[in-house]
């Protein structure tokens, strides 16, 4: 045991010399060598500085950005849920027929009254002939009513006549008769003459009442005529009213443009039937655009009419276009859908309604034509400004 511990103990003292005996000359080089710089003290000098700049850039970025937000920031109303929209006008056909000429073609500009398409009007020109030749005859029958008519008052004039001939007849006779009578008191006459005298008084009585009755009827068949010509007239007013229709049938034939626009979506070409309400095309007034913007409800408070709107359109980023808050929709969106949304039900989640705001485009932009209906947009609104002083929404405490 004695043995194997100084064994040992020789063997670790052995060792630790050969040890000592590498590091020797390494240590020698060591001292003769210049002392390094370690990595961090190389480092520590250079990243401070970077640090400080950086955070000197944050605090400078985030007071300009403080700035910002307290002098126009808190100020503005935004959303990009905004569209450019217009007053599309749907082009379609009044009446029915082949289409006989297309004088457009598709994103054309046209102004109002320009010709669109032409329907095949033949059937319509023989309506509107056959509508004229009806009239002509009508008014044809008007004018002999008028001149029997004509021919009614000269009957009434000579039954007028006779009157006075029968009366004065009558009175002839009634002397006659009354001669005889004082003649046979005295026996100077015959019975015969007077009952002859007698007769002749009753004849021209008869014939009094005889031409006063054919004076009435000749009056009452001046009625009647007179009547038959305001049915006659009643009747051309109403061809007249045919006459009319046909006119404008015949007007609709012709396809032309209620006013200034792009033409877009055209389906119709040449030898296309159409029916009336039939699509043709859309007018799209690119002078009047403006645009659809959906605030939140939780927005509605700070909007008035007539405030100023700052409009950045994605297809113009370097566009600078404003406009005016112009009205604001009865109700949200949701409501106007086919399927408006119906929460009286156990299962409830509230969701923030968004509701239109109409925004006005500045006539000069609109004059322009590069608003186009549907392309998107981002809407500022500066609650600063307002032209009417009543707000569209407001909350009451």
């Amino acid at each position: 045991m004695a043995y194997r511990e100084e064994f040992e103990q020789g063997a670790k003292s052995g060792g630790e010399a050969a040890r000592g005996g590498q590091d020797a000359p390494a240590s020698q080089a060591e001292q003769k060598a210049p002392p390094a710089a370690s990595p961090k003290a190389k480092k520590g000098p250079g990243r401070k500085p970077v640090m400080l700049s950086v955070v000197a850039a944050a605090l400078a970025f985030g007071a300009y950005e403080g700035h910002e937000w307290w002098t126009d920031g808190r100020f503005m109303v935004s959303t990009e849920d905004a569209y450019v929209q217009a007053d599309i006008t749907i082009l379609s056909a009044k009446v029915s027929g082949y289409v006989q000429s297309v004088a457009v073609s598709s994103n054309q500009s046209v102004k109002a009254g320009d010709l669109i398409a032409k329907i095949d009007d033949g059937d319509y020109r023989f309506a509107l002939q056959s509508a004229r030749d009806k009239l002509a005859t009508q008014q044809s029958a008007i004018e002999r009513i008028g001149r029997q008519i004509e021919a009614g008052h000269a009957s009434v004039a000579q039954a007028d006549a006779q009157i006075a001939s029968a009366q004065a007849a009558f009175e002839r006779a009634e002397s006659d008769y009354s001669r005889q009578q004082q003649l046979a008191r005295s026996d100077f006459t015959s019975r015969a003459a007077l009952e002859n005298a007698k007769a002749a008084r009753d004849q021209a009585d008869a014939g009094v009442k005889s031409a006063q009755a054919a004076l009435a009827a000749a009056k009452a068949n001046v009625d009647v005529l007179e009547a038959q010509r305001n049915e006659a007239r009643r009747v051309a007013a109403e061809l007249q009213t045919s006459v009319e229709k046909a006119e404008r049938d015949l007007s609709f034939t012709e396809i032309r443009a209620p006013a200034d626009g792009v033409i877009g979506n055209k389906a119709i070409e040449v030898g296309t039937y159409v029916q009336p309400g039939a699509r043709l095309a859309a007018l799209v007034p690119l002078g009047s655009v403006h645009v659809d913007a959906n605030f939140k409800e939780t927005q509605l408070a700070s909007l008035k009419v007539g405030q100023k709107v700052k409009i950045e359109v994605d297809a113009f980023p370097d566009a600078d276009i404003s406009g005016t808050v112009e009205s604001v929709s009865p109700a949200s969106g949701a409501v106007f859908s086919l399927l408006p949304p119906e929460n009286a039900t156990g299962n409830f989640t509230k969701i923030v309604q968004r509701v239109p705001v109409r925004v006005a485009v500045s006539p000069e932009v609109a004059r322009q034509g590069i608003l186009r209906p549907g392309l998107s947009v981002v809407v500022d609104v500066d609650t600063r400004t307002s032209a009417e002083p009543e707000k569209t929404a407001s909350l009451k405490k």
